[in-house]
């Protein structure tokens, strides 16, 4: 998603010839369930070209290093193998170098400041207290939509001042973006580029007139901090601020949807692991996220484009190659983790996991996104009495970069009342600020 707002987007990837042995398993629909077998021959191969304007990394101290590379750029439209523009965009900075990388992120990033995201917590568990606490009169929770979705979307909205009742309509725009957010190899799917410029366009017209509104009528959310905020004379323009509300919604609960899903499936595989979380929950609950960011990262892969003549490992590298950086794959390189295919929650890690990439472009929700499911997971092991996965319960989503289950159904014996510490004053709190 880069450009300004009105210029093209809808994207016709360039012919290619044909995939891999290792590359076409990768991404076929059919392996989404484990994809790691096919990441470490790929991490064992790393680097190299599958193909002219490719290069495949997949080891965990060349994948960090090429993050932090002033050489790499983020900009998809340097790329040989960048497909050719249609449709409305917009322009964000994720896909921006320092310095306007730089400038973009300074003044968005107070709102995403360690004490900012701290004194959400009482919001985020009360929310996440009420979501949990419906499944009880059913006997039976789907993870993904009665909490992994709800749960982050709600709290981005209420941050962003945007209507919590037009949640489908986010989420439906938000999917179908997803889906073609998945790096440039094989084909696209017939119709996604369609259905994306169409989600974009949706998008584009949805935030143009919140910002219409919260320009002639400031209110206490992110949309008007965009609006007005002032650093050295620098301000966003309309198409900024545009490019960051679609950004921040889009990637403020898409990923962490997958985190959560991930980590009950986790969990709920490993009941070893699951019981130390329920013996200490608030002071576990950390860990688990960060074991569950390494075993089976939300973000399986980010791109990088090479500036100049180069090399990583035995590669050489021209300007304009892509450098698909496979993150699921660094995240469980042998070389830097013991036992990497295991899920320990207990893991001392010899280096951090890449899940929200590093360098400039670290992940400016990482806060937000730990916060959610720590919160998430904790209430999950202290609320719910036995759950366990319905034989029939799981299915992933069909998108290769952003992994995570579309249905995780589980079933339990009971809910416990859910007189956590915090949640009923956050919920009177959020049924307050609802009215």
């Amino acid at each position: 998603m880069s450009g300004t707002a009105g210029e093209p987007a809808e994207r016709v990837p360039p012919d290619r010839p044909a995939l891999p042995e290792e590359i076409a398993e990768l991404t076929d629909p059919g392996h989404r369930e484990d994809p790691y077998p096919f990441l470490d021959r790929l991490r064992e191969r790393s680097p190299y070209r599958p193909f002219d304007g490719l290069v495949v990394v997949g080891r965990h101290a060349q994948v960090s290093a090429l993050l932090r590379d002033p050489a790499m750029s983020s900009a998809r439209d340097r790329a040989t193998l960048a497909p050719t523009p249609r449709g409305p965009r917009t322009r964000n900075f994720l896909h921006l170098d320092p310095p306007e990388h730089t400038r973009y992120r300074r003044l968005v990033a107070g709102a995403f400041a360690r004490r900012q995201v701290a004194g959400l917590e009482p919001r985020i568990r009360g929310i996440a207290a009420d979501l949990i606490g419906t499944a009880a009169e059913a006997g039976t929770l789907d993870v993904v939509e009665g909490l992994a979705y709800p749960l982050p979307l709600q709290v981005i909205c209420e941050l962003l001042g945007v209507p919590f009742e037009d949640r489908q309509l986010l989420q439906d725009w938000s999917g179908i973006l997803s889906e073609a957010l998945d790096p440039p190899l094989g084909a696209a799917p017939q119709g996604m580029t369609t259905e994306a410029a169409r989600a974009r366009a949706g998008f584009v017209t949805y935030f143009r007139k919140l910002i219409e509104e919260r320009r002639a009528a400031p209110r206490d959310d992110l949309i008007s901090h965009l609006v007005q905020v002032e650093e050295h004379g620098e301000r966003l323009d309309d198409h900024d601020v545009l490019a960051t509300c679609v950004l921040l919604l889009n990637a403020g609960h898409e990923t962490t949807v997958n985190l959560i899903g991930n980590a009950v499936l986790a969990l709920l595989r490993h009941p070893e692991q699951f019981a130390r979380l329920r013996a200490a929950p608030g002071r576990i609950a950390p860990a688990v996220v960060e074991e569950v960011l390494r075993y089976d990262a939300p973000v399986q892969m980010t791109t990088r484009v090479a500036r100049e003549e180069g090399a990583v490992g035995g590669a050489a590298l021209h300007p304009g190659d892509t450098l698909l950086l496979l993150l699921g794959a660094a995240n469980r390189d042998p070389e830097v983790y013991p036992d990497p295919g295991g899920f320990d929650i207990g893991r001392s890690p010899a280096a951090p996991h890449l899940s929200f990439a590093a360098g400039p472009h670290f992940c400016l929700g990482a806060g937000l996104a730990r916060l959610e499911v720590a919160v998430a997971l904790e209430l999950f092991a202290t609320l719910l009495v036995r759950p366990r996965l319905r034989p029939d319960g799981l299915a992933y989503r069909p998108n290769l970069n952003l992994r995570g289950p579309a249905r995780l159904r589980i079933d339990m014996d009971d809910v416990r009342p859910r007189r956590v510490p915090g949640a009923r004053s956050a919920a009177a709190e959020g049924r307050s600020h609802d009215s």
